[in-house]
């Protein structure tokens, strides 16, 4: 009888040292899965990392470009500015010399009419001489303000010329941004793809 104890003993430590290989087995699977999964993980953050990098530069590059752009527009503007100022500045220069001229005339006829006895034929003269300055005067006042109005209307062109450049040029970039950003984030969708994941439930 002790013997059969004993042997029945020994059965049911056989049957438990049996189940645990398959426990074992079971844990080390999930293991496996689960390192796979982190690994999985890892590198669909580590991609994202680097989509987000890009997308990053990109707009980085685009701001940097969009500065250069208002730099040179502020510069055509400041060039524009002192092209006018000057302008004007040599304007009212030749107005006031000629206004110079005038005054000086005008005093030549007044004492030309204090020496009205004396003088007819010289004041005649002189009064026709003044009308024929006064003449030129008119012509050069009209020749300067068609020259400035010339010239402004030269600058608004030059002024609209840099705006339409500028705005095209942006467009341009805009479009090639977007052209770039649609070919990453196909070229992460199919790299989510060949790592089995859809990109939808992202």
């Amino acid at each position: 009888m002790p013997p059969k104890k004993k042997g029945k003993g020994n059965g049911k430590k056989d049957k438990s040292k049996k189940s645990t290989p398959e426990k074992d087995d079971g844990l080390a699977e999930k293991y496996r899965r689960s390192v796979l999964d982190v690994a999985v993980l890892k590198e669909h953050l580590a991609l994202r990392t680097s989509i987000t990098r890009q997308a990053t530069a990109v707009r980085d590059d685009l701001k940097s470009q969009i500065r250069d752009l208002e730099q040179v527009l502020g510069q055509e503007r400041s060039d524009i500015k002192d092209i006018t100022t000057d302008l004007n500045r040599q304007y009212k220069s030749m107005e006031t010399d000629l206004q110079t001229k005038v005054n000086r005339l005008e005093v030549s006829v007044d004492l030309l009419e204090m020496q009205l006895a004396e003088c007819q034929v010289k004041l005649k003269s002189e009064r026709e001489q003044r009308e024929k300055t006064e003449a030129e005067k008119d012509a050069i006042i009209s020749d300067l303000q068609s020259k400035l109005d010339s010239m402004e209307r030269e600058c608004e062109k030059i002024l609209h010329g840099c705006l339409d450049s500028l705005l095209s040029h942006l467009a341009e970039t805009r479009l090639q941004w977007e052209e770039q950003s649609t070919v990453i984030h196909q070229e992460v969708k199919d790299t989510l793809r060949d790592f089995g994941i859809n990109p939808l439930h992202i």
